[in-house]
């Protein structure tokens, strides 16, 4: 068959378009990674800004209460998730216990995130620090009455405790970390004390607890520190302000193991498809830059030793985290809950 020179012509330009097109195609599918995140937008966003100016990688999020381990299972090989970023340490468990993640070998996050908020299997990496601190009223409990975690089943403070269901991973990770120390025995005593001292049938969440000190419904609540700092500034309920204000916060345990920490952290996606720019990205998540302003934003702190916390966080003082590994609490966490359900902390 012959061809006009138009036709000719033609077919040579839709050719090279095709050539063109496909490794142009390609790059740009290759500048960007995609997050699913259970963080929200307003909270990451400053610093994957960061990224994408100091790299040209663009950082597609996708935000979500609940369900990202379900979507991922439903996604399988067709997900476009690269890496997910969590606001809790049991959910990178659940994470990698589903067969979701998939290990990363970088000297960069093996400096950056220690040893202890990462696994061992390097299939997650902790990014952020909190506590979970004891608050109390001000206005009716005395400064320095309340040292330890232990401190909470003394039977004076009976009928003054408000704290959320045992069966939280908040709270079965601490209880995790009191059967380190004390043993499984020994735990479910401090438990036992723990619930005859209730207030109130555990509910709510931390603020909840902290609306019910201000209120009066009890002197004494268990919380993670990043709530104090968020009632504290609280814009859009101002009433929450209040609720801060009325507390005094108590780091536990400064004389001996110190206080009990979780994290939020993030993880590569098994079948990522920008593997390369997801690692590029947590590396960028646990250095300096946006160590100091991730932690801020949430009033959390650092994992990455030597970075400044924020001067709000600053003002609560210093603290001594407890050094226990993580997944010694993910190992602990079912003998936790046998001890919970034991003592009836429902």
């Amino acid at each position: 068959m012959e061809y006009t020179l138009m036709t000719r012509i033609k077919i040579y330009l839709l050719t090279a378009l095709i050539v063109i097109c496909v490794p142009i195609s390609s790059a740009l599918a290759a500048n960007e990674v995609n997050i699913y995140s259970y963080r929200q937008a307003f909270l990451i966003r400053p610093f994957l800004d960061q990224f994408t100016e100091e790299t040209g990688i663009a950082v597609n999020v996708v935000y979500a209460k609940k369900g990202i381990l379900q979507r991922l299972q439903q996604e399988g090989e067709n997900t476009r998730a690269d890496l997910v970023l969590t606001a809790g340490f049991s959910r990178l468990k659940a994470l990698k216990e589903a067969g979701l993640l998939q290990p990363v070998s970088s000297g960069p996050l093996k400096e950056n995130v220690p040893k202890r908020y990462r696994d061992p299997e390097n299939e997650w990496f902790g990014l952020t620090l909190r506590s979970r601190i004891i608050a109390y009223s001000k206005a009716r409990v005395p400064a320095g009455a309340l040292r330890r975690y232990e401190d909470l089943a003394d039977p004076k403070w009976k009928g003054k405790i408000c704290v959320r269901t045992g069966s939280h991973y908040y709270n079965r990770a601490l209880v995790a970390s009191m059967v380190s120390a004390h043993g499984e025995a020994k735990t479910e005593a401090w438990v036992r004390g723990l619930v005859a001292n209730f207030a109130r049938k555990p509910q709510g969440n931390d603020r909840a607890q902290a609306k019910a000190v201000f209120e009066g419904v009890c002197d004494i609540a268990i919380m993670n520190t990043y709530y104090f700092g968020k009632m504290k500034f609280n814009k859009k309920q101002p009433g929450q302000r209040e609720w801060a204000a009325s507390l005094g916060i108590v780091f536990p345990n400064q004389g001996d193991r110190g206080a009990h920490v979780n994290v939020s952290g993030a993880g590569i996606v098994k079948h990522a498809k920008n593997r390369e720019n997801a690692v590029h990205l947590l590396e960028f998540l646990s250095d300096e830059f946006a160590q100091k302003m991730y932690a801020a934003r949430n009033y959390e702190y650092p994992v990455k030793d030597g970075v400044g916390w924020s001067d709000e966080v600053k003002s609560w003082g210093e603290f001594k985290a407890d050094d226990l590994a993580l997944v010694e609490l993910f190992k602990l966490g079912p003998t936790a809950q046998r001890v919970i359900d034991r003592a009836d902390w429902r």
